[in-house]
């Protein structure tokens, strides 16, 4: 089993690490805002279950033929820069409410989980980070290998899905008090699609 050293240090750096905005935060963030609280906890819970299925692939060692392999590396890269870039074009060109205070057509919290787990499960980058962090803190001689990093991966996902959990609720709370404003309403979707689109091309222009 892991050591008390060991996983304090751990616990204390990923804590540093996902509460410092990322990706998967500006995309809760962003969908919270522009759909409801519940849509942005949608977007948490399903980026949590993408890193959950990252956590598996690196304890099959999936993920160590993903990131050897410089085709299969780009071709997870593109398909997720261009799904990011699907949906800021989306955003962008929908059509805002026909009247200031009314309710717009919302994304709804199933198909948020779903699309936080395609963007989470697309992004090679979060491959890359279950592969080269995660074994540091495994030791042989604490006991099984896969027990040790299956249980660094939950603690990851835990506390990644509270700093998700934090950050929509608090931007539902804003999101919800800007959208009586009908310069935000007009605006809203264009700065989400821009979001959106500026994500993917991070992704696209990544280094192995």
């Amino acid at each position: 089993m892991i050591d008390q050293t060991t996983l304090i240090t751990y616990v204390a750096i990923v804590i540093g690490f996902v509460f410092i905005p990322g990706p998967a935060t500006v995309l809760t963030v962003a969908r919270a805002t522009s759909s409801g609280t519940r849509v942005g906890l949608a977007t948490g819970f399903g980026i949590a279950v993408g890193d959950i299925i990252h956590t598996a692939l690196a304890v099959l060692g999936i993920s160590a033929i993903i990131l050897a392999s410089a085709f299969l590396f780009s071709l997870i890269k593109y398909l997720g820069a261009a799904y990011l870039v699907y949906l800021g074009i989306r955003a962008i060109f929908e059509r805002p409410p026909a009247v200031v205070g009314r309710q717009p057509i919302q994304l709804t919290p199933a198909d948020a989980f779903r699309q936080g787990i395609l963007a989470e499960v697309l992004n090679p980058k979060a491959a890359m980070f279950f592969l080269a962090f995660l074994p540091q803190f495994v030791k042989p001689e604490n006991g099984s290998v896969l027990l040790q990093l299956t249980t660094l991966g939950i603690i990851f996902v835990a506390l990644g899905l509270t700093s998700t959990v934090f950050f929509a609720l608090c931007a539902g709370s804003v999101g919800g008090f800007l959208k009586k404003n009908p310069t935000v309403v007009r605006w809203q979707g264009r700065v989400v699609g821009s979001i959106y689109c500026a994500l993917g091309l991070r992704l696209a222009l990544q280094e192995r």
